[in-house]
């Protein structure tokens, strides 16, 4: 099967695109950073071209060279902040309409991309509940808007269209890499494991990590779907507050140095942390690694990459 990869070089896409390879898949990744050091890896088992996902030609002309079965968009700003919202709004909105449009001029039915819990908005807007995909989105920022909007654009090529265009809402994804988005659960893990000491305003403040490599099994399997149930599905995660999470760390580094200013007032402000992924575990039958050694193989990743011993 051949399969297009839009905005491969980031977090998640270099992951999916090793899988892809390794189950045997011919796989080729436009991404507009096509020299990225996360890409080094793969250059020789996967087709690299530069191409831009806000502009229609770049995607028609990448689509129509690879002939894929199935396209991936990965491409979206993540963590951008809102003060500048057009190339937000031109990446996450014009981009994902230029790949639905373009796979569907192809005859291209078949389209996975990635949506995000932050359509849901704060967990206090549900109550203390796993929210279900039923559920209302009620996020109100401009990457929690875009997503919920890239939502309704693939419902309404699905139905217009006959498309089979799905999506998966990650949870806070967490890994040794990470660089943008959700950093606290990322940051908790990353510096004690380089030695360096890290502080957080509350204790209680709640997160929903979900590590990297287990997210990327997750768009494996529905990118390969011939046909999916649902047009979205949650991924779930692991809700934990930030003092749990530390306990965990300091059980594989007594000596992290993990600070809090104060051991409550974070989880009325804290983002969603209770999420439903019963309709994605019935369907492709997924089951996560323990949370417990996900976070004892990213200290491990972070001190094989500083020259530092392993541990645990």
């Amino acid at each position: 099967m051949r399969v297009a990869v839009l905005g491969g070089s980031g977090f998640i896409g270099p992951r999916v695109m090793r899988r892809l390879v390794e189950h045997g898949h011919e796989v080729h990744c436009m991404d507009i950073a096509p020299d990225a050091p996360a890409l080094d890896p793969l250059r020789d088992r996967v087709q690299i071209t530069r191409g831009d996902i806000t502009l229609m030609d770049d995607v028609v002309e990448a689509l129509t060279l690879s002939k894929p079965d199935r396209v991936l968009n990965l491409a979206y700003a993540l963590g951008a902040g809102e003060s500048d919202p057009h190339p937000q709004v031109r990446l996450n909105i014009l981009g994902m309409d230029n790949c639905f449009e373009a796979a569907r001029i192809l005859g291209i039915r078949r389209v996975v991309y990635a949506s995000s819990l932050a359509v849901y908005g704060p967990q206090r807007l549900h109550g203390e509940r796993a929210v279900t995909e039923d559920d209302l989105c009620l996020g109100t920022g401009i990457y929690a808007v875009s997503k919920i909007f890239n939502e309704h654009q693939a419902e309404w090529y699905n139905r217009a269209f006959d498309m089979a265009i799905t999506g998966v809402r990650p949870a806070n994804i967490t890994g040794p890499d990470k660089v943008r988005g959700s950093m606290n659960h990322v940051q908790c893990q990353v510096l004690p494991a380089r030695g360096e000491p890290v502080s957080f305003p509350y204790r209680d403040t709640m997160t929903l990590p979900l590590n990297v490599e287990d997210i990327a099994e997750v768009f494996l399997r529905v990118t390969l779907a011939e046909e999916t149930a649902y047009p979205i599905y949650n991924s779930g995660g692991n809700s934990t507050s930030m003092g749990e999470l530390a306990e965990i760390v300091r059980d594989f580094l007594p000596e992290a140095e993990i600070a809090f200013d104060e051991d409550e007032g974070g989880r009325d402000a804290s983002g969603l942390f209770l999420m439903d992924n019963s309709r994605l575990v019935e369907e492709f039958e997924v089951e996560y690694a323990p949370f417990r050694q996900r976070v004892l193989e990213t200290l491990n990743e972070v001190r094989r990459v500083e020259g530092l011993p392993p541990i645990g």
